[in-house]
């Protein structure tokens, strides 16, 4: 395995306050715009969302990396981004603060513990977390697996309104 990687992404305007980005690993291309609130279209990624997106995907590859080395067994991952900007004369828009917020869904309660350890071993291994100097609040979740009562089967259940 190689020791070092070179990635390439391209960037064009097409009009207005709109373009496009491809990559040569991937046949599609990525429609963006300036965000709305600087003057762009609504329903295009902006650069400030494909920033956040880079870190949601990198935090997420670094989960799944950690979990399987640790052969931690979980049900689901979802990792939400939120981004701050703020927007000075002097220093133009900047973002002030990045908040990971993972939910992590596990088996059983005994997981639970390890799930948030392994959560914040990912965020210190997530190459993209470590490449931005924003400041970054990791405030992880972990749920478990909501299971039915035992016995309970939904055939049987019976709805009684108004009684």
């Amino acid at each position: 395995m190689a020791a070092e990687y070179t990635y390439r992404v391209s960037a064009w305007w097409t009009s207005g306050r709109t373009g496009l980005a491809k990559c040569e690993s991937s046949p599609s291309t990525i429609h963006f715009s300036e965000a709305a609130e600087l003057g762009g279209l609504e329903g295009r990624w902006t650069p400030e969302q494909l920033l956040l997106c880079a870190l949601a995907s990198s935090f997420t590859t670094a989960f799944h990396e950690v979990a399987r080395s640790a052969k931690f067994e979980f049900t689901d991952l979802e990792v939400e981004i939120e981004g701050c900007v703020r927007r000075s004369r002097t220093a133009g828009s900047n973002f002030s603060e990045i908040l990971l917020r993972p939910r992590l869904t596990v088996a059983c309660e005994d997981q639970r513990e390890a799930g948030l350890a392994l959560l914040r071993r990912a965020k210190a291994l997530c190459m993209i977390s470590r490449a931005i100097t924003i400041p970054q609040t990791l405030e992880p979740c972990v749920e478990t697996v909501k299971v039915p009562l035992e016995g309970w089967v939904s055939q049987d259940a019976e709805l009684k309104i108004g009684v």
